[in-house]
């Protein structure tokens, strides 16, 4: 059985790409922008240079902040989360929770389907609250998930992992359902052998 949504109907820009300690000059995210049945999502709207490497990609798609239907949150590090306030009106998204004004609302990440092509799955690791955005597209899954990757090298070893088994079962789950990965700060990658588990 695979986590992949039964959708094949969203598509996907990454919005910027991440960096991290020897592959930038400090630390950004990757943010990227999906769509689907009406649903226009923001992927870890995190820390960046300049707000404009958020805001002046999603204009090039003719999309204003207000436009933004939902943001997902990987987990609540502030190097992924530190521009979810651009965009107001969205709900926001997490590991156990769905944001809107001044509405909670209680629901487990795991198998919920913002589309029947957009689908969080719990995958801890790199912390205990993170989660990753499956997206059926026709080009296959693409999975955006946060820190369980920094880059397509990994690190192999997270420094930041509370539990490294824990981060090992949880790469190989997105690897199971993924086509192509979106890591936390860095460009996509195809999985191969060599990706660290």
């Amino acid at each position: 059985m695979t986590d992949a949504p039964l959708g094949r109907s969203a598509a996907f820009k990454v919005l910027t790409i991440g960096y991290v300690g020897s592959t930038g000059p400090g630390v950004a995210a990757t943010v990227s922008y999906v769509s689907d049945a009406g649903r226009h999502v923001i992927f870890d709207p995190g820390m960046v240079a300049s707000r404009d490497d958020i805001l002046a990609p999603l204009a090039e798609l003719g999309l204003a902040p207000e436009d933004v239907t939902d943001v997902v949150l990987s987990h609540h590090h502030p190097d992924n989360t530190m521009n979810a306030g651009l965009f107001g009106r969205a709900r926001v998204h997490d590991h156990k929770v769905e944001y809107l004004d001044d509405k909670w609302t209680n629901r487990d990440a795991e198998g919920y389907e913002l589309t029947p092509s957009l689908r969080l799955i719990r995958t801890p690791g790199h912390s205990p609250e993170d989660i990753t955005l499956l997206a059926g597209t026709d080009e296959g899954v693409v999975a955006f998930a946060g820190d369980l990757w920094w880059h397509a090298n990994g690190p192999a070893d997270d420094p930041v992992a509370p539990d490294r088994a824990v981060l090992r079962a949880s790469r190989r789950r997105v690897l199971a359902a993924a086509d192509l990965i979106v890591p936390g700060h860095g460009s996509p990658f195809i999985p191969t052998e060599a990706t660290p588990v």
